[in-house]
């Protein structure tokens, strides 16, 4: 192989490499675990994953679903038809939440602070 090949696939390497271990600086501030209050009050944890999903403690049950980032809000759908928004307020977070059939430009069923864990 010539050097100027070789030159160009350790090149290669290592960028690839530093794009891996960069990936984390380009994680959203939303990442990780949320203490929330349900619209009764009742404190539960969510948790969103890199991946997009999310999933959190309910009472004894545990609610799945998916969550991505749009216009600085994070914006969850759980798979029992609700939709809560984590957004940022000043220095806070503001949890929204809409029932099953509401749309984000309906008025939210519920608004509390939002606490990330971690």
């Amino acid at each position: 192989m010539k050097k100027s090949t070789k030159t160009y696939f350790s090149f290669l390497s290592i960028m690839f490499t530093l794009l891996f271990l960069s990936s984390n600086a380009f994680a959203s501030d939303f990442e990780g675990s949320w203490l929330l209050n349900d619209t009764h009050g009742g404190s539960f944890v969510a948790t969103l994953d890199h991946d997009g999903t999310a999933s959190g403690t309910h009472g004894d049950s545990m609610k799945h679903g998916t969550w991505t980032e749009k216009d600085g809000s994070a914006i969850i759908k759980w798979n029992t038809g609700w939709t809560t928004c984590i957004s940022k307020d000043g220095q806070k977070y503001v949890k929204t939440s809409f029932k099953p059939g509401s749309s984000l430009t309906d008025p939210p069923t519920d608004k509390s602070d939002a606490k990330k864990k971690n």
